[in-house]
């Protein structure tokens, strides 16, 4: 199972409230049979409309990790493309003032830090990344905090995603993987199980 207590690298901006899950994704890309590819095509249509100046177009922001945003980021549709397409453009981490609930556990589900900090907090990164893209950000995800260059703040993360995240948790695949001689145990001893021995099962 993966753990995330640190995310480093650079940091992308991306300014407004209520960004929904359509922006991020459009929904004429929800008919792929798997996630791989979505992440060319996150923000496509806000980057057709702005014709090459999105941040995800612009050269200096190419290769970074980390997502800076604004308030409710995320609402509308609970499609779980929306943070496919994020994550495979190459982000690991998203710093907001607030994150859509179901948008958050779709982040969460795939070991993806959504963590909030204050408005002035944001305000200052995105200011920070406008005028040197290039500058270092980490999240500390067991200190909670954020650092962008000389700056740092306080960041938030309830208990229970934060262990999720630290721990490895957040991997529900992986759990059952790791536990997989248990789980076998466990269903050998199951009245309402029925066991072919001739049969092998391969849980790992």
């Amino acid at each position: 199972m993966s753990q995330v207590k640190t995310v480093s690298g650079c940091g992308i901006p991306i300014l407004g409230n209520d960004i929904d899950t359509d922006r991020i994704i459009p929904a004429r890309y929800l008919r792929c049979v798997t996630f791989d590819g979505l992440g060319e095509n996150a923000f496509a249509d806000d980057r057709v409309q702005l014709k090459g100046e999105h941040p995800f177009d612009l050269p200096q922001y190419q290769g970074a990790t980390i997502l800076v945003v604004n308030g409710n980021f995320g609402c509308g549709s609970s499609r779980e493309h929306a943070p496919q397409a994020i994550a495979k453009w190459g982000i690991k981490a998203i710093i907001g003032e607030s994150f859509a609930e179901i948008f958050f556990g779709n982040c969460l589900a795939i070991g993806l830090p959504c963590v909030t900090a204050s408005p002035e907090t944001i305000q200052k990164l995105q200011t920070i990344l406008k005028e040197n893209p290039q500058v270092s950000m980490t999240m500390d995800l067991e200190s909670m905090v954020v650092s962008c260059g000389d700056f740092q703040s306080s960041i938030f993360l309830g208990e229970g995603p934060q262990q999720m995240l630290t721990t490895g948790t957040w991997d529900s695949c992986g759990q059952l993987i790791s536990q997989a001689e248990a789980i076998r145990a466990t269903a050998l001893n199951l009245p309402y199980m029925v066991w072919d021995s001739s049969v092998s099962v391969t849980l790992a």
